[in-house]
């Protein structure tokens, strides 16, 4: 009899969205006018979704994945792409 559940689902680090992750942490923390607007206020949807991208990054980064599918899109590694491309569109 194993002890290890039959259906669970072998997960490694995926570096890239750790990294991304780690380095979208990072700037916001040490340059926060990064997501300031033109006019300097804060742009609270560019904000949105960059820090969707580094939940997305971090989640997929250190291998989890959630079962329900909904919530594993939302959290996976083209999930952090798209938070920091779209973060992008936004401040640029």
């Amino acid at each position: 009899m194993s002890s290890v559940n039959d259906s669970a689902v072998e997960t490694r680090i995926a570096w890239l969205p750790l990294l991304a992750a780690l380095a979208i942490a990072l700037t916001v923390t040490a340059y926060p006018r990064i997501l300031a607007d033109g006019s300097g206020g804060a742009d609270h949807l560019a904000a949105g979704f960059l820090f969707w991208a580094m939940s997305a990054g971090f989640v997929r980064g250190v291998g989890f994945l959630p079962r329900r599918r909904p919530i594993r899109l939302l959290l996976s590694g083209p999930a952090c792409l798209a938070g920091v491309l779209l973060a992008a569109c936004r401040l640029l």
